[in-house]
């Protein structure tokens, strides 16, 4: 058996180098598009004013405190197209006063505002139709007759 080299064809080839250059322009391709998409979708900031709402953070925290002394716990259910919300003290008491407030959706930013009458000292009712199923948020403040007030923040779900 013997050996036989070829000739040098240099048209053989020609293709590797179109190759290597098809490949990048699919790389710059892909990366355009990620660049194009990440500068026009999300801007970074989740919240307005955040540097603000940073540097005023203790009075956050002193706010959390002050309502966690008043020893209130508010509980709020949503069934049958009704928000029901009861508030007692640190006893098991309830806790009289006026209650106003909204069903917030956190997906989309809708809100529905309520209008709540008093069942007994302690607890309150209001109609509650939310546009969408799902997770709403009701943001509800109660004000007591000393003017002390109990923020109230709970996750209810919309049949």
């Amino acid at each position: 058996m013997s050996l036989t080299l070829r000739p040098f064809d240099p048209t053989r080839g020609r293709w590797i180098p179109w190759v290597f250059a098809g490949m990048m322009l699919i790389v710059v391709a892909v990366n355009g598009v990620l660049i194009f998409s990440a500068v026009h979708s999300f801007t970074g900031t989740t919240t307005g004013a955040a540097y603000d709402r940073g540097r005023a953070y203790n009075h956050v925290i002193a706010e959390a405190e002050r309502q966690a002394a008043l020893g209130w716990t508010g509980r709020a259910s949503l069934a049958a197209g009704r928000l029901e919300v009861s508030v007692t003290d640190r006893e098991g008491h309830p806790v009289p006063g006026r209650l106003q407030g909204l069903l917030h959706r956190p997906l989309d930013g809708r809100s529905v505002p309520l209008e709540f009458t008093a069942l007994a000292a302690g607890g309150w009712s209001a109609p509650a139709a939310p546009p969408a199923a799902g997770q709403w948020e009701a943001r509800l403040t109660l004000t007591d007759a000393a003017g002390r007030h109990l923020d109230i923040r709970q996750r209810v779900i919309a049949p």
